[in-house]
């Protein structure tokens, strides 16, 4: 198994160093960034396997640094950790492509376990990733669960491991409806403290690119209940 390479971005360096060092314990190589330049320069040579990524930076702020890390092709995940605790912070971390959130002051053991959880949804371990068919298909939408490339049509969409890991639950159930417990509990596994509203985010972002990759709607709400993937009913 390789060493996960993680990348800690914060200004803060006594809490930079702490969360490297203890995921060196866990065996990881890590690297600290104390501004957003720093980061974007180390993540180009370093390549992390994930970054935990603060978003009071003294020069370009956190959202601005996975804004650039998305535009330069990586979807690597990131998982804010920060004191910035409004709705709106969370809802701006969440909808411009990060894969969780946590608020300062946090427990280290819970940020390692977030941790652990958004690397195994992204190498394709997740729960539930047993011996299902490793192609999933509605409509047009094809979902590879070996290589975890998804096609609309002939288009390749890109999309973060969270996304990922909600389209194939929502795929291996079509046409059932899921509702936000049960993807949270799927995806998430810890819950993410009962704020339901990180799946209606998720959703939300996997909704814009499956109808920009054209072709009819096929994430459906059941309102007051949940989502499902499936064709129109005609």
């Amino acid at each position: 198994m390789e060493t996960v390479r993680l990348l800690v971005v914060d200004d803060d360096p006594p809490i930079a160093d702490l969360v490297a060092t203890v995921a060196r314990y866990e065996g990881w190589t890590a690297v600290t960034a104390y501004s957003g330049e720093e980061a974007l320069s180390l993540a180009a040579g370093f390549r992390p396997d994930i970054v935990v990524l603060d978003l009071m930076l003294p020069d370009v702020d956190g959202f601005g640094v996975l804004d650039r890390l998305r535009r330069s092709g990586t979807m690597v995940p990131v998982v804010f950790l920060t004191a910035r605790d409004t709705v709106a912070d969370r809802v701006a971390g969440l909808t411009r492509g990060g894969d969780d959130y946590l608020v300062k002051p946090f427990a280290v053991e819970e940020l390692m376990a977030r941790l652990r959880t958004v690397l195994r949804r992204s190498s394709g371990r997740g729960p539930g990733n047993g011996s299902e068919r490793p192609v999933l298909r509605v409509a047009d939408l094809t979902v590879d669960e070996d290589t975890r490339e998804v096609r609309r049509g002939t288009r390749l969409l890109s999309l973060t491991p969270t996304e990922f890991d909600v389209l194939r639950y929502l795929m291996r159930r079509s046409p059932a409806v899921l509702t936000k417990a049960q993807i949270l509990d799927h995806v998430w596994e810890y819950g993410f403290g009962g704020r339901s509203n990180v799946v209606e985010l998720v959703i939300s972002r996997l909704r814009r690119k499956l109808d920009e990759a054209g072709g009819e709607p096929l994430i459906h709400t059941a309102r007051g209940f949940g989502y499902a993937v499936r064709r129109a009913a005609r």
